[in-house]
């Protein structure tokens, strides 16, 4: 999480900052709100808003995934294929994360499914505020699965709970086997690991090797499934929506994920000064 870029401090939870600075500013006190304590309380009350977000879906029965990834991974494909297959037997809502536009909530509107965009400005990751907010716009009674499309981002996603009950790592081919080892964070947050654009792997021959990426994965002592995928091809995404069916019967079993967060990495890392 990055302290320099002031990706911490987002439209959802500004207004939390800007009650302390006015709080500080009436007492005539300065100085004494380091950098650290406002982290702190900006992720207690991140946490605290994500219990409520997941309060609100364990009460409508929803599973909501978490979809992280570098841009252009194709989480907006899989999500398309994914209504494709399984929107006659599943009820599907997105919320799609992203700096500017509306492009992706738009394309899965145009699949006949309910999408609300949020837009981030210069945050570079979702919060659970932000969520809440979208959650508010949904009729969470009509919903069986709520994927959350997360800012295309390697590195910050992973330290925010944002009240969902797993996430889904994708991951390119096309960008190389060794992103699990350079990216441990994500990849340790990860409940579930998808090698998208499987379709490009005869192409690239040695230089995405499946096997690579899946010992990488297994160095960061996460046990999650890697599984390949392909949005083009019509039984692309089979494997995926087969673990999909069986987080949602476990769901309806009345078992209540709670997702990775990669919190003790966080805090390791601001301790030494660096970034996750």
């Amino acid at each position: 999480m990055c302290q320099t870029c002031g990706c911490t401090i987002t439209p959802g939870n500004r207004h939390l900052v800007e009650a302390e600075s006015a709080l500080f500013r009436t007492h005539g006190v300065r100085g004494r709100s380091t950098t650290v304590d406002v982290l702190s309380k900006l992720l207690a009350a991140n946490d605290r808003e994500a219990d409520h977000n997941r309060a609100h879906l364990d009460q409508h029965g929803i599973l909501a995934i978490n979809l992280m990834s570098s841009p252009g991974s194709g989480k907006t494909s899989l999500l398309e294929a994914t209504i494709d297959t399984i929107a006659n037997r599943l009820r599907i809502a997105v919320i799609e994360g992203d700096l500017a536009t509306e492009n992706d909530a738009a394309r899965i509107r145009a699949k006949g499914v309910p999408a609300i965009q949020i837009t981030t400005g210069q945050a570079c990751h979702l919060d659970a505020h932000m969520v809440h907010s979208a959650l508010h716009q949904l009729d969470l009674s009509a919903i069986d699965v709520l994927f959350i499309e997360n800012v295309g981002n390697l590195v910050c996603p992973a330290s925010f709970d944002l009240g969902h009950h797993l996430n889904v790592t994708l991951l390119s081919v096309t960008e190389g086997d060794d992103k699990p080892a350079k990216y441990p964070v994500m990849f340790r947050a990860a409940d579930l690991v998808l090698l998208t654009k499987s379709d490009l792997l005869e192409v690239l021959g040695d230089d995405f090797k499946v096997a690579v990426a899946t010992e990488y994965v297994r160095a960061l002592s996460n046990a999650a499934p890697v599984l390949t995928v392909s949005s083009r091809r019509p039984t692309g995404i089979s494997a995926f929506v087969n673990w999909l069916n069986e987080q949602v019967d476990a769901r309806r079993a009345g078992a209540a994920p709670r997702p990775r967060i990669a919190r003790d990495d966080i805090d390791a890392e601001r301790a030494t000064g660096g970034h996750p």
